[in-house]
C-alpha cells in the first residue's frame, strides 16, 4: 500500500467525523447501503447520514442486540447494512447475536464501533472497551480494522462496507493527529511500512497507537537505534508475511495497541510468528485490567500506552535477542 505521511502532526481530526462523511459518500454511490444506530447517532456522527438519507437510516433506540438482528435481516434482504454504536455495546452487549446472525450467516453487515479503548476517558471502565479486538477476531468470517487517523478511515470504511460479508471497524472518541496526507491505494490485509524494518527492532502498531509509535521510532533512531515501523490497519486478515519479514530483519518486535494485551493485536502477531520463526516480542497495551474515569491522555500515560512506553519496550526486547 502507498501513503504519504505528514512531516509533523500539527492537525487533528475525529475519525467519527471522517466516517460520517465517508458513509454519505458510500450511500450516494450505492442505494443498497443502510445505516442503523442505537440512540447514539449524535455521538457516532451517523446522524449526518440520517439527515441525508432519512429513508435509509434507522435509529433503533437503546436496543443494541435488536439492532444487530435487524441489520442481519436487512442484509439478508439484499441491503448493505452498517450498524453503529459504542464499542462496549457493539461487541460485549451483542456478541451472541453477532456470532449467530451475522458472522455464522456471513451476512453483509459492517459493525462500526466508536469510543473504543481507554482514551474514552471520563466515561469510565464500563465504556472503555479493551476486549473488542479479541472478541471480533475470533469470529470466523469477520474482518477486523483499526484505522489510525481520519485519512485512513475513508479507505478502511469503504473496504469494510464494500465487502460481501461481515466486518468490524473500530475507532476511538478523541480527535487524533492526521498522520497520512493522502492514500494512493489501500489493500485489505496489508501492513504499511512507515519506516523500513530496522536491524535492531521493528515496532508494529495498529489504530490510535500508531501515532505514538511514529514518535517512539523517531526517538529511537535519534539515539542510534535502527528501528523500523509497520502499521496494521487490518488486524484480520493479518499481514503475516510482513510481520515475519520484519522479524527476520530485526530479530525482535514490539506491538502497540489500545487494547488488552490478552487476545488482541499483539496476541495475533505472536500466534502468526509462533508458526514460523518466533523472535522475542513485547506487547504494549493494557495489562489485563479495567480502566477508570479520567482524562484521556492521562489514562493513556497511566496504563502504559504512550510514546515513552513504546521506547522502553523496544529497549527491553532488544536485550532479549
Amino acid at each position: 500500500m502507498k501513503v504519504t505521511l505528514y512531516p509533523e502532526f500539527t492537525h487533528r481530526k475525529s475519525l467519527r467525523d471522517a466516517a460520517s462523511h465517508v458513509l454519505i459518500e458510500i450511500g450516494r454511490a450505492d442505494e443498497r447501503v443502510v445505516v442503523l444506530d442505537a440512540d447514539l447517532a449524535l455521538s457516532t456522527k451517523t446522524i449526518r447520514f440520517g439527515q441525508m438519507f432519512p429513508e435509509r437510516f434507522f435509529d433503533m433506540g437503546i436496543s443494541e442486540q435488536n439492532m444487530m438482528g435487524v441489520a442481519a435481516g436487512l442484509a439478508a434482504a439484499g441491503k448493505k447494512a452498517v450498524a453503529a454504536t459504542f464499542a462496549a455495546f457493539a461487541t460485549g452487549q451483542c456478541y451472541n447475536v453477532i456470532r449467530q446472525s451475522i458472522a455464522y450467516a456471513h451476512h453483509d453487515v459492517t459493525i462500526y464501533a466508536t469510543h473504543a479503548g481507554i482514551s474514552v476517558g471520563g466515561d469510565g471502565a464500563t465504556h472503555q472497551m479493551l476486549e473488542d479486538i479479541g472478541l471480533m477476531r475470533m469470529l470466523p468470517n469477520m474482518w477486523v480494522f483499526a484505522p489510525a487517523d481520519a485519512t485512513e478511515m475513508g479507505p478502511v470504511l469503504k473496504a469494510a462496507v464494500g465487502r460481501d460479508g461481515p466486518a468490524y471497524v473500530r475507532c476511538g472518541r478523541s480527535d487524533e493527529p492526521i498522520l497520512f496526507e493522502r492514500y494512493e491505494e489501500f489493500e485489505v490485509g496489508k501492513a504499511l511500512t512507515l519506516t523500513d524494518p530496522g536491524s535492531d527492532v521493528t515496532v508494529c502498531s495498529t489504530g490510535s497507537m500508531t501515532r505514538y509509535a511514529v514518535e517512539a521510532v523517531e526517538a529511537l533512531r535519534k539515539d542510534g537505534i535502527d528501528a523500523g515501523h509497520l502499521h496494521f490497519p487490518t488486524i484480520k486478515p493479518l499481514d503475516a508475511d510482513a510481520l515475519r519479514a520484519a522479524a527476520d530483519a530485526s530479530g525482535c518486535l514490539v506491538t502497540a495497541e489500545e487494547h488488552n494485551v490478552i487476545g488482541g493485536f499483539g496476541s495475533a502477531c505472536l500466534e502468526a510468528l509462533s508458526e514460523g520463526d518466533p523472535v522475542p516480542l513485547h506487547r504494549v497495551g493494557t495489562s489485563d485490567t479495567f480502566g477508570e474515569s479520567g482524562g484521556g491522555q492521562a489514562l493513556m500515560d497511566k496504563y502504559g500506552l504512550s510514546t515513552g512506553h513504546i521506547e522502553q519496550a523496544a529497549r527491553r526486547v532488544m536485550a532479549r535477542r
